[in-house]
């Protein structure tokens, strides 16, 4: 008798086979505009089923390693990194996925929607990048912060053109260095401190806990200026240079000299994200530039890092629900069970059809967050920035809980299979876990949410948003309108009530519940705008997320008899 082994295909093009990101672009970007991003898309998503799929399994094969010292005995710090991540970070260069919305020729083409144009790049890139899409948001925030009138010219012509260089060669990523083990988000009880040099550098002194991609040229660093006093909002942004100011700064493998004052204590030993360097990094009179003036806090300015930061985090979370969706249908279209294909199972089509009504959703969420912020950044729209003042926290804090519900789904659905480190499929749990975390977790986020609603009136833009697509809603759905109209009430009056009494123990303790409810009802007027825009996906995704998240309704025999339009 022959051993029965189980092909798994390959699942579609993720450009070509995903009908909303294609709907998505040609809406924010007008046929012309999608017309000529197409080349783009195109050519990344035939990387990331080539050879960028094999440079993510060499990758998570092998770990990064920290040789501490070199054959003599000199404290070296180095952080050796596989083929496969190099592969990545070359790719990321070439295909500009942190470059792109500050390209001079990506403005003129699509202006504020070459955001958009990005996070179509991010959806595609991500989810097979062994988080290489980690050093790429944080290149990003760092490009960002770098890019603002008050940073000192020279440090800005000496960094930013290496982070958004499209040539692998020149092209840098950088890390972010801000939480401490003391204080965690806590960013008051920072400690490290900050001494100004008599040559306009400073030096830092401290202990930074969670270095993520500690194999970058640069990090941007939070730290207290001397004598600057207590609190969070004083804390500075630097930019610490990974290697000596006079050798090499590149993320290959032969960077040059460590910086003075920088130790790489250990490389963390994660749940997840395995293939990223993560560090525990103490700074002893570390060389740094600041980036605005630290006499000035400092806090405000960092936030411009943070909100990146934030909607990358909504980008990857969509990215992965999406691609995990389609390796588990590509798998059930040849598994067979009970004399028939698994994707025949009407159990299986509710299941699989519910996880592609939370994929659309995230992606509908992170692909506003983004719109938001190029028209913040191309414009300085004031109402969206308003808005992305409440969007960006969440849309990271939504999308971070549904990726983490949605990955457990998936490696279910592959049965054993799923459960074995071979098949690649248990990567997807253990790194949508970290989304949730990073850069804020759901109650520190719920929090920052209670706090924009408290005191800047962030509410009003999204009730805004809700109301209007409550009669977009109409001539689609009576009851999807009423169903969107009754959870506005609910969310003004409840809006209402946080601001009167901001530091109530009930409103504080129902902080993760209201930041929740508000990020399903405005997913759902999302889905509606795009929806009458004329996508008839959109329009079934809006109604099966209305009923399953504003109402709590069971969707399955819904999304079982509609999964082909779903997918």
């Amino acid at each position: 008798m022959s051993r029965f082994v189980q092909p798994v295909p390959p699942p579609v093009d993720p450009y070509a086979g995903d009908g909303m990101l294609r709907s998505w672009l040609e809406r924010h970007l007008g046929p012309g505009g999608h017309a000529a991003a197409k080349g783009r898309l195109a050519d990344l998503a035939a990387d990331v089923t080539g050879p960028l799929r094999a440079a993510h399994a060499d990758a998570e094969a092998h770990p990064p390693t920290l040789v501490r010292y070199d054959a003599w005995g000199a404290r070296i710090d180095r952080i050796d990194t596989s083929a496969g991540w190099q592969a990545q970070r070359a790719a990321a260069a070439r295909h500009a996925v942190v470059a792109l919305p500050y390209l001079p020729d990506a403005r003129g083409t699509w202006g504020a929607a070459a955001r958009v144009v990005q996070h179509a790049l991010l959806h595609l890139y991500g989810p097979e990048s062994a988080t290489f899409s980690c050093p790429v948001a944080m290149a990003d925030g760092a490009a960002a912060l770098l890019s603002m009138p008050d940073v000192d010219a020279t440090v800005r012509d000496a960094w930013l053109p290496r982070l958004i260089s499209t040539d692998p060669a020149t092209a840098i990523t950088s890390g972010q260095w801000m939480t401490e083990s003391q204080g965690g988000s806590d960013l008051g009880r920072s400690s490290t401190i900050g001494r100004p040099a008599a040559d306009g550098s400073w030096r830092l002194t401290g202990e930074k806990w969670f270095c993520s991609a500690a194999d970058a040229a640069m990090a941007v660093a939070l730290a207290r200026p001397e004598g600057a006093g207590r609190g969070s909002r004083v804390l500075a942004p630097f930019l610490v240079p990974r290697y000596a100011v006079d050798s090499p700064l590149a993320d290959g493998p032969a960077p040059g000299a460590p910086a003075p004052g920088v130790t790489v204590h250990r490389l963390k030993d994660k749940l997840g994200t395995r293939a990223l360097p993560t560090a525990e990094i103490g700074l002893r009179d570390a060389y740094a530039l600041p980036l605005g003036d630290p006499a000035v806090p400092g806090l405000v300015r960092a936030m411009t890092l943070v909100v990146v930061t934030r909607v990358h985090n909504a980008a990857a979370a969509a990215g992965g629900m999406r691609r995990g969706l389609a390796y588990a249908r590509a798998y059930a279209d040849v598994r067979h069970v009970a004399g028939g294909p698994l994707a025949s199972s009407p159990l299986h089509r509710a299941t699989l059809g519910t996880l592609a009504v939370d994929a659309a959703g995230a992606f509908a969420l992170a692909g506003h967050a983004f719109a938001l912020l190029g028209r913040v950044e191309v414009g300085a729209d004031p109402e969206a920035a308003a808005e992305l003042r409440i969007v960006a926290p969440l849309a990271k804090l939504a999308t971070g809980r549904l990726a983490v519900s949605s990955a457990s789904e998936y490696v279910e659905s592959f049965g054993g299979a799923g459960y074995v480190e071979d098949t690649g499929v248990p990567r997807l749990l253990r790194d949508a876990q970290v989304l949730p975390i990073w850069e804020g977790t759901t109650n520190v986020l719920a929090l920052d949410v209670l706090r924009a609603l408290a005191r800047e009136d962030a509410g009003a833009p999204l009730l805004s948003r809700l109301a209007a697509a409550v009669d977009l809603a109409r001539p689609l759905s009576p009851v999807l309108a009423d169903t969107l109209a009754t959870a506005a009430a609910q969310l003004e009056e409840t809006i209402t009530a946080v601001t009167v009494d901001p530091g109530a123990s009930a409103v504080l303790a129902g902080a993760r519940g209201l930041a929740l409810r508000l990020a399903y009802a405005l997913t759902t007027a999302l889905l509606v705008e795009h929806a009458a825009w004329g996508d008839e996906q959109a329009e079934l995704a809006a109604r099966l997320w209305a009923r399953r998240w504003l109402r709590h309704e069971e969707i399955a025999e819904d999304a079982h008899h509609h999964l082909e339009l779903l997918c």
